[in-house]
């Protein structure tokens, strides 16, 4: 069995002086698809938080073989790890295109840059309509797929993503998880996923954690950790 491409061990964070995780063990496979269960407040996007190097932290996390506990975010970033934050993070008052580029910034392959513009627009052909278009002016999910484009221009080998359905539309939300499985399958992209669709997020994770009051309290295969029946009593709705 390969190395898990993220390693996790003791996480803490805090917010200044006030404690949010405590102790988190986890990993997330090379090609692999995790995602992070638990009710509003969890510590959920304070996870992700923690390991783009957001917030106070203790413990080790391991990113590739190596260490990035204490890295501040742009190193994080350099090293391969996009984080996609919950409100799309999109700059509004740039272009579609602008986005994207801004999103390569610690590039200089120009020739590889362009190709890349190319690809996120095949991914995402609605954004090639509106390349010209400023990025305050798209809907929600045109948003949202801009800022799934943008952390693609960085190339990296791990996606943070952050309530990726938050405030679309059924069609949208499922338009853009199959993207996701491409992404996956197609360009062997390793995602954590925080989602409060806990079905959606299970269907398309291979293990998954549930975090509660900034703890882990059940870990195991997605397919698994779905079928438990007070997983589904508390997330699933049945």
């Amino acid at each position: 069995m390969s190395d898990p491409l993220l390693k996790v061990t003791g996480l803490q964070g805090w917010y200044g002086r006030i404690q949010a995780l405590y102790g988190l063990d986890f990993e997330v496979p090379d090609k692999g698809v995790v995602t992070l269960l638990g009710a509003n407040g969890a510590g959920k996007t304070t996870t992700l938080r923690a390991l783009s190097g957001m917030i106070q932290t203790a413990g080790e996390i391991s990113f590739a073989g190596q260490s990035i506990a204490g890295k501040v975010t742009e190193d994080i970033v350099r090293l391969g790890i996009a984080h996609v934050p919950e409100g799309r993070g999109t700059f509004t008052a740039m272009t579609v295109e602008e986005n994207l580029q801004l999103g390569a910034m610690t590039r200089s392959d120009t020739r590889a840059i362009a190709e890349d513009i190319e690809r996120a627009y095949a991914y995402f052909p609605r954004l090639a309509e509106r390349r010209g278009q400023q990025a305050g002016t798209l809907s929600g999910g045109e948003q949202q797929m801009l800022a799934i484009s943008r952390a693609l221009m960085l190339r990296p080998r791990l996606m943070l993503l952050d309530e990726p359905s938050f405030g679309l539309a059924p069609l949208i939300v499922e338009e853009l998880f199959a993207i996701l499985v491409d992404l996956k399958e197609k360009e062997g992209l390793s995602m954590l996923v925080v989602e409060q669709n806990a079905a959606l997020a299970l269907e398309i994770a291979d293990e998954a954690y549930l975090i509660e009051t900034g703890r882990l309290v059940m870990s195991g295969p997605a397919q698994q950790i779905g079928s438990d029946e007070n997983v589904r009593r508390a997330y699933l709705g049945y």
